[in-house]
């Protein structure tokens, strides 16, 4: 049974990182004593060991130990022990082709399948979708493919920005962005706002945090799922 938290970003304005998740976090995490880290999508482009650095800082608030995958000899000894895992946010492209170049993608997601906790956020949370064709993310590397875990039966798209009507920028909007996906793709789309997130638990996936989510499905007018709703029957 599968136990996730895939939140948009991780850093809402006004608060420290992870910190508006920390009772989630804590709630996730309770059987943890140390967290498996995926650092793959390097923010910035900062280092493994950067990134690992300030996320065991975070995790060391609520007493949790973070190893980043980068440092176990091999991705079997990483998960033979894996008791929680987080995926970071950053390039979603760059951490995708780090999960299949490490050949982590299968690992990862029968960990989860089988219950590990998993926090994802931005393109953490991305890759537990269908594909990662709805990133908002610059393809800075060539993934070998787009096809991601699959945890939730439809695709992500973290960040997600009501247009602004009072905006003098002419260039796409979010919703025409999906809207393109659309054309060519069936997969519906979650666009999970800042500061929302999905709980996976109880073989449901439940919306929380305080705004709605806005849902497109090919060939539909796009239409909002209020904070508390399923979405188990998405797909």
């Amino acid at each position: 049974m599968q136990n996730c938290i895939i939140a948009s970003t991780s850093t809402i304005h006004g608060s420290g990182p992870l910190e508006y998740l920390t009772e989630e976090l804590i709630e996730l995490y309770s059987d943890c004593s140390e967290i498996l880290f995926i650092p793959y999508a390097r923010p910035g482009g900062i280092s493994h060991d950067e990134y690992t650095i300030g996320i065991n800082n975070i995790f060391k608030k609520i007493n949790k130990r973070v190893l980043g995958i980068h440092m176990f000899s091999n991705i079997d000894e990483a998960f033979s022990n894996t008791q929680g895992v987080f995926t970071g946010g950053g390039n979603t492209f760059l951490l995708v082709k780090q999960l299949y170049q490490n050949k982590v993608i299968e690992p990862l997601k029968n960990a989860i399948n089988a219950g590990t906790p998993y926090l994802g956020t931005s393109a953490g949370s991305n890759i537990c979708g269908l594909t990662m064709q709805t990133t908002n993310d610059m393809p800075i590397v060539y993934p070998p493919s787009f096809k991601t875990l699959g945890i939730v039966p439809f695709n992500i798209n973290p960040h997600y920005l009501d247009p602004d009507p009072s905006s003098t920028h002419k260039g796409e909007t979010r919703e025409t962005r999906i809207k393109e996906f659309h054309n060519l793709n069936s997969p519906p789309v979650v666009g999970l706002r800042e500061g929302s997130w999905l709980r996976v638990a109880n073989n449901d996936i439940i919306l929380k945090g305080e705004l709605s989510a806005r849902i497109f499905e090919q060939n539909k007018t796009p239409y909002e799922k209020e904070t508390g709703s399923s979405f188990s029957q998405l797909n």
